[in-house]
């Protein structure tokens, strides 16, 4: 009987909630299991599923949260509400990973209400199937709950066309869906002022590198849009909720979404037997002589893509280098160049390098994507035959880290 008291007591108590204002709560999950996100992106600090709820005359989550996260969900809306009922369920974007509580909210709660703008329905439905209590915003347009109002602002292709923030204009928090946001769990801390932000920062690159860079420029817009209302506190849907100094990460959203980079060299290589990978620390080292201080150097094989992406957004320079296979060049060069073309990180300097044996392929099937992308190239591409043990290749290798350096 003891450990069914003391489970209530958890669920129900005051201490466990966590208040961005009054009568405004955070009742989102940590995910610490899920190894990718959408399938393909390492999560190995996990990802937060963020969720909020509004005590009002009329009780209003704001966007859900995973789909497998539902019992702890639950939890955490009861241990505000007790019995009460939701009246509305705010879908600020309907990615399964924001909706996907969707349904179970809707058996949980059957008389809700689901708030959200005239794109919003018809992928929902398309999930979920019929939605029975439905309410369609405009964007500019309130929401009263109370005391409380919430407006609502769309910002299509932030990052899927049905995208919108919503404002609570009585306390100044911005629910901002996937803007702002980033990767890692929520360690115990919720808030920007209680976190570590060297860590966090390089999430949020990395979230935006591989999630919202594709649609820089809707950020940009979304940002301008936005300079009319008094924002107080950044609420996302992933990542740290900005309470103390939300112009922290207004400022790097601006900066990333605008191309700026910092003086940096990325060099990512694909090498089956390592001579391309020693083309590439003598590449590095014509670049330190330079006077380059940020170097990454990454094997293609080993690291995963987003975050060489993440880097590439942060950098001014790039070289890829790749040897051959079978005529064409490193498989596990594909996917990043991919990435790179369809992400298209702007204001670059990039440089090729490539080996080989028998026959070429790396450096020429690096060649042909430069060109289909008109990747800004500096210095005179470097091909290898072989290791790069030759002075005469030796010399080519540091003195394309040099150019690469002084175009910087």
């Amino acid at each position: 009987m003891l450990h069914i008291e003391v489970l209530e007591f958890l669920i129900t108590s005051k201490m466990k909630q966590i208040e961005l204002a009054e009568n405004i709560y955070y009742v989102g999950v940590n995910d610490r299991h899920t190894e990718r996100f959408e399938n393909h992106i390492a999560l190995p600090d996990g990802v937060s599923y963020n969720s909020y709820l509004i005590m009002d005359e009329h009780i209003t989550l704001i966007d859900p949260v995973g789909a497998n996260f539902m019992e702890e969900y639950l939890q955490n809306i009861k241990s505000v509400i007790g019995d009460r009922k939701v009246d509305y369920l705010v879908i600020n974007h309907d990615e399964p990973d924001h909706s996907g509580a969707l349904s179970a909210i809707l058996r949980e709660y059957p008389d809700i209400t689901v708030v959200g703008n005239g794109k919003t329905f018809a992928p929902l439905e398309a999930f979920y199937g019929p939605i029975k209590k439905k309410h369609t915003v405009a964007d500019g347009e309130t929401l009263g709950l109370g005391a409380h109002r919430l407006q609502f602002f769309t910002v299509p292709m932030v990052h899927w066309p049905e995208s919108m923030v919503s404002y609570e204009q009585s306390t100044g928090i911005l629910f901002s869906n996937d803007a702002f946001g980033g990767f890692g769990t929520l360690n115990g801390t919720i808030f920007d002022d209680q976190a570590n932000l060297v860590f966090y920062e390089d999430e949020m690159r990395r979230y935006y590198a591989n999630i919202v860079g594709k649609v820089a420029t809707q950020v940009l817009r979304a940002v301008e849009k936005l300079n009319g209302i008094s924002i107080k506190t950044i609420a996302p849907s992933h990542g740290l909720v900005w309470r103390s100094n939300p112009a922290w990460v207004l400022d790097r959203y601006t900066k990333w979404s605008s191309y700026q980079s910092e003086k940096g060299l990325v060099i990512a290589y694909g090498s089956m037997y390592g001579n391309t990978g020693r083309m590439a620390e003598i590449i590095a080292r014509g670049a330190a002589d330079a006077g380059v201080k940020e170097i990454k150097i990454y094997d293609v094989s080993k690291t995963e893509v987003s975050f060489i992406l993440s880097d590439i957004w942060k950098y001014k320079g790039v070289c890829l280098g790749a040897c051959s296979h079978y005529g064409n060049m490193y498989p596990d060069m594909t996917l990043l160049t991919h990435e790179i073309a369809h992400f298209q990180p702007k204001n670059k300097c990039f440089a090729l390098f490539g080996g080989m044996s028998w026959s070429g392929g790396g450096l020429r099937t690096l060649t042909q994507i430069a060109e289909e992308n008109a990747w800004t190239l500096v210095g005179e591409s470097v091909e290898v035959k072989g290791a790069p043990i030759r002075e005469e290749d030796i010399d080519r290798l540091y003195n394309l880290g040099k150019t690469l350096a002084e175009a910087m």
